[in-house]
């Protein structure tokens, strides 16, 4: 698939086949994700692999827009590890060009995904620090459920020239 393609026709997909995901194809989604750029260079992120199909429904019960990962074979959690940070406040930024990687790579594979947000919101955060059982100085950013699309999603461009100002606002 062609980039300008992925980027206009991806989009975010909460309904999935009762069909595995390889994992072949989870390591070309976690090395895409890898590739992604990051502050100094410091690659902060760290990921959790939930294949696990009680823990996959149990997520439902620490977020509210997860229901979702009911019916995906795989989630994938983009955390930062504080510890790896170079410059401290940039975690945010490299977890999240980390985190839309996996959602072009997902999508060009055939897959779908869609990102839901973890970090900043306090208990969702130390929802997932309990059930993952994190260290202090890893964040959980956001939790992606992934499978095998079982809906069509409609892509329409979203661009906004009235959003757009050259070289001052």
């Amino acid at each position: 698939m062609e980039v300008m393609e992925a980027l206009r026709t991806r989009r975010s997909i909460r309904k999935y086949e009762d069909k595995p995901v390889s994992d072949e194809l989870i390591h070309e989604i976690l090395d895409a994700a890898m590739m992604a750029p990051s502050a100094g260079n410091a690659q902060p992120w760290r990921f959790i692999v939930v294949t696990d199909r009680a823990i996959l429904d149990s997520i439902a019960d620490l977020h509210p827009y997860v229901s979702m990962v009911k019916q995906a074979p795989l989630g994938i959690i983009v955390c930062a590890d504080l510890n790896e940070e170079k410059y401290p406040g940039y975690w945010v930024q490299d977890c999240s060009a980390a985190m839309e990687n996996m959602l072009l790579a997902i999508h060009g594979l055939g897959l779908g995904a869609v990102w839901t947000g973890i970090h900043p919101i306090e208990d969702r955060v130390a929802a997932f620090r309990a059930k993952f059982k994190l260290p202090d100085h890893v964040i959980p950013l956001g939790f992606a459920p992934i499978g095998w699309p079982a809906q069509t999603v409609k892509s329409e461009s979203r661009f906004k020239q009235d959003r757009i100002h050259y070289n001052t606002f």
